[in-house]
């Protein structure tokens, strides 16, 4: 039996290992159009930046090193240009050499490319986009030359930012630009917002609601033009707007393609044809929250497509359940994370799906270094299953969404995350780490111990006729350095019992501090003293001002 596979990288090298692994008799050969079979795309901006000292650190794997330990042959520079399944039959063509190559199975893993707009200047000599370590080399180059000193990106989701990240730290002053209103599409506003204010105190200057209109100037001093009708007078540029499938052959072979727009398969990563597997960004995924098709172009995800394509394709049989998207960016020091469903997607397609925000430090608070960490978790307000998660701050992001990203997988609920089992010590974690805390949170609501209300709906509630009591509950000295909201009365957490008659009964009373924590107490004075229409902000002012950054008064 012999396996071919188109591509190589994360889903061609492993789909071709695992079957190996699983049938030592079939040969396999893995035919990759590019030079390199397996490197870590992921890990491109990285030698840009000089983190990753040469280009050969990324290679994971070579035509060499496949051979030798996994008898994989490996032909790169290799184009399949046309597979005739009823023969099964391969058109190759090699640096302009073409034959046929017979096969029995096929894994494609043609991966994704890079959205490059048809626009004036584009395909200039100081003009990058990155997508492989050819791409890597040629801009490290560019920039070694020592004459970048200005960088404008375009492009403001997970590629955008880790190239202004890299540029940043090689001393570049970097404009990130973006058609959106906020930054990081894969996550929420308000979260997006965490990322915006801290480019901000980066010198990363953001430029929203602007589209590229194409590029002029001299080569080595282009000028970016922008749909608003700004210029920026830069060194170079670099094109971060995403990827798409890449569908040409798949498409020629009249495969079945999703509603995503990506190349649909079933659960063993078997294509519309019996006898072709595929894995990789050119792939639909199967969302483990909706059921329904997704794509998201995730290393991760490829790598254990790889492993179900390799071993149904080698006589095994495997499955994979699905993907919640989980996905990380560090624009260093700071970090966002997010897993499962977001709110805006919720929203938009109608899930029900109940919110809620916890500020909470990555350690033991009495231990020095403790940095917070804001997460944003949905739940079923019914069943209190979870739906998704967002994290940000310094420290520690990475563990809490890889956390519940697990629980979520597991189909586990609010109460669940509340009881885990999560290791302590000052230095490293919590007694009451902030995923409990988030999960607790989320319990207190279930049982209507209190009752939440988000910024968005606070701000519609400020305009109502309904008479609304804000109260603030910080210590005078917070009052002082930050102000209050517009109209809130101030009374401190420890004086609420000995001052509730300044609280009108009949009013609808929303109370509020930093984080959310000291108005949940406040919360639960009031309404045990008889005050019944009391709610407290969710997330406190810290998600107040991600959500409305110039309402807070200063007095």
């Amino acid at each position: 039996m012999k396996i071919a596979i188109i591509g190589g990288v994360a889903g061609g090298a492993s789909a071709a290992t695992r079957a190996r692994r699983i049938n030592e008799s079939a040969e396999i050969v893995i035919y990759e159009k590019g030079p390199y079979v397996s490197y870590a795309n992921c890990g491109l901006p990285y030698y840009i930046g000089g983190i990753i000292a040469r280009s050969d650190d990324l290679l994971l794997e070579t035509p060499e090193s496949l051979w030798d330990r996994f008898r994989i042959r490996v032909e790169t520079e290799t184009e399949v240009t046309g597979v005739h399944l009823a023969s099964g039959l391969l058109a190759v063509s090699h640096r302009g050499e073409s034959r046929r190559e017979v096969f029995d199975r096929l894994i494609l893993s043609p991966g994704s490319t890079p959205i490059i707009p048809n626009l004036p200047g584009i395909d200039r000599d100081d003009v990058f986009s990155l997508r492989t370590v050819p791409d890597a080399i040629r801009m490290h180059d560019y920039l070694d030359g020592g004459q970048v000193k200005h960088a404008t990106v375009v492009g403001a989701g997970f590629i955008g930012l880790e190239m202004a990240e890299v540029l940043r730290s090689r001393g570049i002053t970097v404009a990130l630009i973006d058609q959106r209103a906020h930054v990081l599409p894969q996550v929420d506003p308000d979260i997006a917002q965490f990322m915006e204010e801290k480019l901000t105190s980066l010198e990363i200057q953001i430029m929203l609601n602007n589209t590229l209109s194409g590029i002029t100037g001299a080569i080595g001093q282009p000028v970016v033009e922008l749909s608003s009708g700004r210029s920026i007078h830069t060194d170079m540029v670099v094109i971060g707007l995403g990827v798409r499938p890449s569908l040409t052959l798949a498409r020629e072979m009249g495969l079945a393609i999703g509603p995503t727009g990506a190349l649909a398969v079933n659960d063993h990563m078997q294509t519309s044809q019996a006898n072709v597997w595929a894995a990789g960004d050119a792939v639909e995924k199967r969302d483990l929250i909706t059921g329904e098709p997704r794509w998201w172009p995730l290393a991760g995800t490829a790598n254990k497509e790889g492993r179900v394509a390799g071993t149904n394709a080698a006589g095994g049989d495997a499955r994979l359940v699905g993907s919640l998207g989980t996905g990380i960016v560090r624009v260093h020091p700071y970090v966002i994370g997010v897993t499962g469903l977001t709110e805006t997607r919720a929203r938009k397609e109608g899930i029900a799906h109940q919110v809620v925000h916890t500020i909470r430090g990555h350690h033991a608070s009495y231990y020095p270094g403790a940095h917070e960490v804001l997460i944003k978790l949905l739940f079923d307000p019914n069943s209190g299953r979870l739906l998704g998660a967002q994290a940000a701050g310094q420290e520690g992001v990475d563990k809490r969404i890889d956390v519940i990203a697990t629980a979520i997988h597991a189909q586990m609920t609010v109460d669940d995350l509340a009881d885990l089992d999560l290791a302590y010590a000052p230095s490293i974690g919590a007694a009451k780490d902030p995923v409990v805390i988030t999960g607790m949170s989320a319990g207190n609501h279930r049982s209507e111990l209190v009752e939440g209300v988000s910024s968005r709906e606070l701000t519609d509630w400020m305009k109502a006729p309904e008479r609304l009591f804000l109260l603030d509950v910080r210590d005078e000295k917070e009052i002082e350095e930050t102000g209050r909201l517009p109209g809130a009365c101030h009374i401190p957490l420890n004086d609420i019992r000995l001052r509730v008659t300044e609280i009108p009964p009949e009013s609808r009373v929303v109370v509020y501090c930093r984080t959310g924590h000291r108005s949940y107490l406040a919360a639960r004075i009031l309404r045990q003293l008889g005050r019944q229409k009391v709610y407290n902000l969710d997330g406190g002012l810290t998600v107040w001002n991600l959500c409305n950054p110039p309402s807070v008064v200063n007095l």
